[in-house]
C-alpha cells in the first residue's frame, strides 16, 4: 500500500456493535435529551401524553431501519446517508445529501459550543463560585474533543461509552426512584393522554431526542464486518433511545401527574430544570448535583460524537473531491487530519462571533445552530428513506415488505416530520426572531447550489462527478440478492 493510500485511509476493522452504539447514543445525549428535549415536549407539545410520541416516532424509524439494514447490506462508506442518496436517487442527489449533511452537523457542533459553554458557566459557578464566560467554557470543550477525536475512532468510543453508562444510569435510577414511590401512570397511554395539547408538535419534538442515530452509517469503513454490524448498531440505538426517553418522560409526567404535566413543564420553561426540580424530591440534593455534573459530561459526549460526524461527512467529500481533497488526509491511526482541523475552526469562528457580539447563547446561538441542524438531519433522513425505496424498485427486488412497504412507510413518516420542522421552525429552533424562522431557506440555497454545482462538475470535471459514485468503495450492488442474505446476521433478516 502507498503512503498516498495510507494517509487517506480510515482505521478498518475497528469497532464492534457496542462501540458504534456508544458513538451514536452519545451524540443523542439521553440525559440532555430528558432536560431539554422531553421537557419541551410535555410543554409545547401533547402534554402527559409526551411518552407515546417518543414510542411513536421509535416505530416510524424501526421501520425506516428495516430498509436501512437492507441497504447497508449493498453499501459500505464513510459518506452516511450521502452515500445512500447517491445510490438511490444518483449522483447529483447524493451531493445535495451531502451538503446538507454537512451544514447541519457543523451547525450541530456550533450549537454545542454554546449549550456546552452555557451550562458549564452556570453549574460550575453555581457549584464552585468560579466564574468564566462562556465561549471560554465552549472553546475549552471543543479544544479537548478535537484533541480526543485525533487519538482515534476506538479512543473516542471508550470515552464515550463511559459517558453514555454513567448519564444512563442516573436516568434509570431517577425512574427507580419515581416507580417506587409515585409510581408510573398509565393514564399517560390514554386516548386523552396522547392527543391532548398538539400531539404533531410532541411528535416533531420527539424526533429531535433521535437525532443522531443516523450516524451509525458513517463508521462503516471503520466497523469490524460491516455488513453485519451496521445493521445491528442501527436497531440497537433506535430500541435503546427510545426505552430511555420513553420510560423516562413517563417517569416526569407520572412525577407531576399527567393532567398537570404540560402546565408544570411551562412553568419549568424559562429555567429549564423540570428535571433537576423533581430530582431533588425524588433523589435528594446530592443526587441532583451529580446530575448536574453529568449533564456537562453529557454534553461534551454530543459534541465530541457530532464533532466525529462532522468531519467524516468532511472527510468523504474531500475524498470525492467534491470538497478540497486535502480533507481526506488522515493520521497513522486513521483519524481525518485536515478535516478535523476545518471543523474545529469553522465551529471556534461560528461561535466566536456570537460571543463577540456580545448575544446570549441559550437565545440567540444554540436555537439558530442546533434547530437548523435538527432540521438538515431529518430532510437527511427523509431522503436516505426514499433513496432506499428507489433503488430496490429499480432493481426489482422481490422482497416488498423490507424494500417497499416498511421503509416506504418509514419515509411518509419522516416526510410528515420535516414538514412539521419547517411549519414550526420557530419551536424547533426555539425562537421567533424573523432571522431566525428564515433559516430553513439554507436548504433551498443547498438545494439550488448542489444543482449548479453538480452540473459544473459534469460539464469540466467529469472525472470527479464519476467519482460521486466510484468513491463508494464496497458496493456490492451486482451481486446477487441470495448471496447477499447470506453476508448478514439472522437477527437482521426480514
Amino acid at each position: 500500500m502507498s503512503e498516498t493510500t495510507q494517509n487517506t485511509q480510515l482505521r478498518r476493522n475497528t469497532l464492534g456493535v457496542a462501540a458504534i452504539v456508544f458513538l451514536v447514543l452519545a451524540a443523542v445525549a439521553p440525559l440532555t435529551g430528558i432536560v431539554v428535549v422531553a421537557s419541551l415536549a410535555v410543554a409545547l407539545g401533547n402534554g402527559g401524553g409526551a411518552p407515546a410520541s417518543f414510542l411513536i416516532v421509535a416505530v416510524i424509524l424501526m421501520l425506516f431501519a428495516v430498509g436501512y439494514a437492507q441497504m447497508s447490506k449493498q453499501l459500505v462508506n464513510a459518506g452516511g446517508f450521502y452515500a445512500f442518496v447517491v445510490k438511490g436517487l444518483g449522483r447529483t442527489g447524493g451531493l445535495i445529501a451531502g451538503l446538507i449533511a454537512t451544514l447541519g452537523y457543523n451547525f450541530f457542533v456550533v450549537g454545542t459550543i454554546g449549550t456546552s459553554g452555557f451550562f458549564m458557566q452556570s453549574i460550575i459557578a453555581g457549584l464552585t463560585g468560579f466564574d468564566l464566560h462562556w465561549y471560554v467554557w465552549g472553546l475549552a470543550s471543543i479544544a479537548v474533543s478535537f484533541f480526543m477525536a485525533r487519538q482515534g475512532v476506538d479512543f473516542s468510543s471508550k470515552i464515550l461509552g463511559v459517558s453514555l453508562v454513567l448519564e444512563t444510569l442516573i436516568l434509570v435510577i431517577f425512574d427507580i426512584s419515581v416507580l417506587s414511590q409515585t409510581g408510573f401512570d398509565v393514564s399517560a397511554f390514554s386516548p386523552d393522554a396522547v392527543f391532548s395539547g398538539s400531539l404533531p408538535i410532541g411528535l416533531l419534538l420527539a424526533a429531535t431526542g433521535y437525532l443522531g442515530f443516523e450516524a451509525t452509517a458513517l463508521f462503516g469503513e471503520e466497523a469490524k464486518n460491516p455488513l453485519r454490524t451496521i445493521p445491528r448498531a442501527t436497531y440497537v440505538a433506535i430500541c435503546t433511545i427510545g426505552l430511555v426517553l420513553g420510560v423516562t418522560t413517563w417517569a416526569v409526567v407520572s412525577a407531576t401527574g399527567v393532567s398537570q404535566a404540560q402546565a408544570s413543564a411551562v412553568d419549568h420553561m424559562p429555567a429549564g430544570d423540570l428535571l433537576f426540580s423533581l430530582s431533588q424530591r425524588y433523589l435528594g440534593s446530592a443526587m441532583t448535583d451529580i446530575m448536574m455534573v453529568l449533564l456537562l459530561v453529557s454534553l461534551f459526549a454530543a459534541m465530541l460524537a457530532f464533532h466525529n460526524s462532522a468531519t467524516r461527512y468532511l472527510y468523504s467529500l474531500g475524498r470525492a473531491k467534491v470538497l478540497p481533497s486535502a480533507l481526506a488526509r488522515t493520521r497513522h491511526n486513521g483519524a481525518p487530519q485536515f478535516a478535523g482541523v476545518v471543523q474545529i475552526a469553522f465551529a471556534a469562528i461560528a461561535a466566536g462571533l456570537f460571543a463577540l457580539a456580545g448575544l446570549d447563547p441559550i437565545t440567540a446561538l444554540v436555537p439558530s445552530m442546533l434547530g437548523f441542524g435538527t432540521l438538515c438531519v431529518i430532510v437527511l433522513q427523509a431522503l436516505a428513506a426514499l433513496s432506499i425505496v428507489v433503488y430496490f424498485r429499480r432493481a426489482r427486488d422481490p422482497r416488498l415488505w423490507s424494500t417497499l412497504i416498511a421503509p416506504g412507510i418509514g419515509f411518509i413518516g419522516l416526510l410528515a416530520i420535516v414538514v412539521l420542522a419547517i411549519t414550526n421552525f420557530d419551536v424547533v429552533a426555539g425562537s421567533s426572531e424573523i432571522s431566525i424562522r428564515l433559516m430553513p431557506l439554507l436548504l433551498v440555497g443547498a438545494l439550488i447550489g448542489g444543482l449548479l454545482y453538480a452540473s459544473y462538475l459534469k460539464r469540466s470535471k467529469p472525472a470527479v462527478y464519476e467519482g460521486l459514485a466510484t468513491d463508494l468503495e464496497k458496493f456490492n450492488g451486482d451481486a446477487p440478492l441470495d448471496q447477499q442474505e447470506e453476508e448478514v446476521l439472522p437477527a437482521v433478516q426480514v
